[in-house]
């Protein structure tokens, strides 16, 4: 029946003219029906507390049978929880982020929470009415991608003194918000390190502009370990935005100066770069070698494949969630936590020489 509604027993499948007679099922129905207690029954399907397995199959199946669908307005006016978990991202068209989003989902709908997505198109004023929107559905607590790490700050701050707060992938500064990232450090050195043994000694950088984290780490750790491959290349460096278009337009204005090597910021960057250069006639990877930063399905698609770091996603994910479960409602003071998870760095055509 729909909406969890069900018959009673006897009564048959009401029409349009008696659907009075139709009531919700309650957690006692599923009791009676599976031979357990209500308590019982409640921690089965809420999930606060471990049931025996065959209990617990025992239960669902009533309530399957039965029509059961829980009341989540009502237990969260009980709870004065809602179940739900906010997620503020930059820019959805960015590939990274969905790949991300369904491990996020998968990690929190295991503990029960469900997600509320929202897109700020990498503006951080649309970004601090999103997080105000989502404080006003008192939401329990928020996943954020910031836009930039200064500009995005104030709104971050205030929401993190309200509710439980992560930042993924980007942060907004030490001691704002719990946080977990990949090492971007720890990334660039494994590309410099990778094209050194490959012979290359001229590269270049296809960076973001502006202060979000991670194209601030990338393009400084590019800076301080370029310099051992040669000493102009922390000079080599052109910055826009993370996407395929600037990737193209970047390349046009380093190609004059022949560099061997060109390292990207993410894989959009890359993917346009290794677009422009099979126009303009180079040899990937013997001419030139191509890498990015990310690892998202394009990268392997590319043409050549393209050499890559790897973010662990689904660490990310984990990570987040047990972040927000160690912080939980109410629990918004005490030191921020923050996490740097180790990249791994995937070698494929476009610098394999």
């Amino acid at each position: 029946m729909g909406n969890g509604a069900y018959a009673p027993s006897g009564s048959g499948v009401p029409s349009e003219g008696n659907r009075e007679t139709v009531a919700e099922v309650t957690l006692r129905e599923v009791a009676l029906a599976s031979g357990c207690s209500i308590a019982t029954v409640s921690r089965v399907l809420a999930g606060t507390r471990p049931v025996g397995a065959e209990t617990a199959r025992t239960v669902r199946a009533a309530a399957e049978r039965l029509g059961y669908r829980p009341n989540h307005v009502a237990r969260a006016l009980r709870s004065r929880s809602t179940g739900t978990v906010g997620l503020v991202l930059p820019q959805i068209t960015n590939p990274f982020f969905p790949s991300l989003v369904r491990e996020l989902e998968h990690a929190l709908h295991a503990e029960g929470r469900a997600v509320l997505l929202a897109d700020c198109d990498d503006d951080p004023v649309i970004e601090a009415a999103r997080i105000g929107a989502f404080l006003g559905r008192q939401v329990d607590a928020l996943l954020l991608i910031p836009v930039d790490e200064r500009r995005s700050r104030e709104a971050v701050a205030s929401a993190a003194a309200q509710v439980p707060l992560v930042l993924l992938d980007r942060g907004c500064g030490p001691g704002v918000a719990d946080s977990v990232a990949v090492d971007n450090a720890a990334g660039m050195a494994l590309v410099l390190d990778h094209l050194a043994a490959t012979g290359r000694r001229r590269p270049c950088f296809i960076g973001a502009a502006g202060t979000a984290s991670a194209a601030v780490e990338r393009r400084a750790a590019y800076e301080a370990g370029a310099a051992a491959l040669d000493p102009a290349a922390p000079g080599r460096i052109e910055l826009g935005d993370f996407s395929v278009e600037w990737g193209r337009a970047a390349v046009d204005l380093l190609w004059p100066s022949r560099p061997d090597a060109v390292i990207c910021a993410n894989d959009l960057i890359a993917a346009g770069a290794l677009q422009r250069l099979r126009q303009l006639g180079a040899d990937v990877p013997g001419e030139v070698a191509v890498t990015g930063f990310d690892d998202i399905p394009l990268a392997g698609l590319a043409d050549p494949a393209l050499t890559t770091v790897r973010q662990p996603v689904g660490e990310l994910a984990a990570e987040a969630a047990r972040l927000l479960a160690r912080r939980p409602a109410g629990g918004v003071r005490g030191p921020r936590r923050t996490v740097r998870l180790a990249p791994e760095l995937v070698i494929r055509a476009s610098s394999d020489a």
